[in-house]
């Protein structure tokens, strides 16, 4: 993937300020920061969960056939 020239970059970035706004652009960057730090919780507790039940299912040792 080609990445743009500085001043491309620059130019995009003024273009995106004029156009939200200061106070939009932080508001929606404090949104997807928020967004992430969900995403990573979630993930962190299916993994959780996952494991918790992989040791459920580790500690019952007693054969199928003897119940």
């Amino acid at each position: 993937m080609h990445m743009g020239s500085p001043i491309q970059l620059l130019l995009i970035a003024i273009v995106v300020l004029v156009l939200f706004g200061r106070g939009k652009i932080a508001g929606m960057m404090g949104e997807f920061g928020k967004g992430i730090t969900a995403f990573k919780k979630g993930i962190r507790e299916g993994s959780e969960e996952l494991e918790k039940q992989a040791a459920d299912e580790a500690k019952d040792v007693t054969p199928k056939d003897k119940i």
